[in-house]
């Protein structure tokens, strides 16, 4: 097969590459540099005056993103542990080991948005059953009215719902690891807390890295929870950079400068995730 007819067999998939992901880059970019709003419908130039503005009068975009910062690696790293230990338990020799895979694997399978509407009528402050149930110790917080308990309570809700992803992904690890290193270890007399310590967990580095990424890419697109659960209050404390750039385009109809936070805060989010994995890989695989 000579190269023209494999370029043949990679004309559709490159077609579709460009049509759904290319382009809606390449005409984003061109949209930030435009005025496009509600009062100016049109595809103008404006230079660079949407990014002088983002850089320089706009501390809500940088807000929101810290805010979204500390949501996405506090839960991350909730849903690493928990996710790990459930895995963990499950890999072991333990009975009605199938029930609970599938147990686990629940939250992940439920539709986000109505699940979000469940948790949001469970924190209620006057008809929820988790103050019903405070109730009894003389307590009544205001879980979707205080700025902290917003954010436990997002926390809360992403880590239910994808902790089961984590698991999914670090239960292949397991099930996929050598078993001579284990055989070594238990020749060598070593306690089940040893061999986590220096054969399970180092052997697992690779696969936890890559899991913590792809949740941390998926985290850092929070905006369904934050839409259904608090709608970015009390105020905007728990507004997320996602939320941020759908109230600026859908809401506001600021199109051209909705495109320019959309395009910078994928700039951000590359370099972040890229240093963020670099570490992750000199800390946990001692490169």
């Amino acid at each position: 097969m000579n190269f023209k007819h494999k370029f043949v067999f990679l004309l559709p998939g490159l077609i579709v590459l460009i049509g759904i992901i290319i382009f809606p880059i390449l005409f984003t970019i061109r949209l930030s540099f435009s005025g496009w709003n509600s009062f100016n419908p049109e595809l103008d130039f404006i230079g660079i005056k949407n990014y002088i503005r983002l850089f320089t009068a706009d501390p809500r975009f940088w807000q929101s993103f810290f805010r979204l910062s500390f949501l996405a690696i506090t839960t991350v790293f909730i849903q690493y542990v928990i996710g790990f230990a459930l895995a963990h338990m499950v890999w072991k020799d333990i009975k009605f080991k199938r029930f609970f895979r599938v147990l686990f694997l629940i939250p992940m399978m439920t539709t986000p948005v109505i699940m979000t509407v469940i948790w949001r009528t469970f924190f209620h402050e006057s008809l929820g059953p988790l103050n019903d149930f405070l109730s009894l110790f003389g307590m009544q917080p205001a879980w979707l009215s205080s700025p902290g308990l917003a954010k436990i309570a997002i926390i809360v809700v992403e880590v239910w719902q994808w902790t089961s992803f984590m698991f999914l992904l670090l239960l292949a690890g397991l099930l996929s690891l050598p078993k001579e290193p284990f055989l070594a270890a238990a020749i060598d007399g070593a306690s089940s807390f040893k061999k986590f310590i220096y054969v399970t967990f180092p052997l697992m580095a690779p696969i936890s890295i890559g899991a913590i990424i792809i949740r941390l890419i998926e985290a850092s697109k929070i905006m369904d929870t934050v839409f259904v659960l608090t709608s970015g209050g009390p105020g905007t404390s728990t507004e997320t950079s996602s939320y941020y750039i759908f109230i600026k385009g859908l809401r506001e109809f600021q199109m051209g400068y909705a495109a320019t936070v959309s395009f910078t805060y994928l700039i951000i989010m590359i370099i972040s995730l890229t240093i963020i994995s670099k570490v992750l890989t000199k800390v946990l695989m001692k490169e």
